[in-house]
């Protein structure tokens, strides 16, 4: 069997999954923070959400294709825009109050693919 130029390798009965950047295994990446965000089907999701928050309501932003420092910069953005708080908590932004509709036409401004889901 000949060898392919270009490929590489991406699962190992080894170790499991392996890092896109370092090649090695993730338990063992030495990437840290510079390794890639999942960016999962390109479409970013708004959700609404009130379970475990007195009735009051949130907006969630997941699938935003970005990490670390671009997404806190966005989040503010966001809430800049809407004129209301809201927190990132694990690469999910949080927006207080329904603005599903302010914030699909913001990040359709940006250049995302937006869809509105949930209830």
């Amino acid at each position: 069997m000949s060898k392919k130029t270009g490929q590489r390798l991406v699962y190992s009965t080894d170790g499991g999954r392996l890092c896109p950047q370092c090649h090695r295994p993730l338990a063992d990446c030495v990437c840290g923070n510079a390794r890639p965000a999942y960016t999962g089907d390109g479409i970013v999701r708004l959700h609404r959400e009130t379970k475990g928050r007195g009735g009051k309501a949130v907006t969630l932003i997941k699938g935003v294709p970005l990490s670390g420092a671009e997404l806190k910069k966005l989040a503010k953005a966001l809430k800049q825009k809407c004129g209301v708080g809201g927190a990132l908590k694990e690469d999910v932004i949080e927006i207080q109050g329904d603005q599903r509709e302010t914030l699909k036409a913001e990040l359709e401004k940006r250049g995302y693919t937006v869809k509105i889901s949930g209830g």
